[in-house]
């Protein structure tokens, strides 16, 4: 167990947990709230009112919504990558232009 890891008590959809992490309070309290409000979208747009129900489809969002920004960064990654490969051919082109001229 690491040493620097703390207990921080966390409310989610009714129910206190003690969460141990490394991290801030203050983003262990986000994180919690994060997952209580998408607990709580999930209940009340679907009526569902256990609490294993919810956190399974909840779970789910929360996948993805994260899959969506990892794609999606993949994504751009890949166009700047793309990106910088023309502009590095384009200037191998223009240095092999310029041997050949001279």
């Amino acid at each position: 167990m690491v040493e620097d890891s703390k207990v921080h008590q966390v409310e989610i959809f009714g129910q206190s947990y003690n969460v141990r992490g490394e991290g801030d309070t203050d983003y262990i309290t986000e994180v919690a709230a994060y997952v209580d409000k998408v607990m709580r979208d999930v209940s009340n747009s679907t009526g569902i009112a256990d609490t294993f129900k919810v956190a399974i489809l909840a779970a789910l969002n929360i996948a993805d919504d994260y899959l969506a920004l990892k794609n999606k960064a993949s994504s751009e990654k890949g166009e700047d990558t793309e990106k910088a490969i023309s502009s590095l051919v384009d200037r191998i082109d223009r240095c092999l232009a310029e041997e050949k001229g001279r």
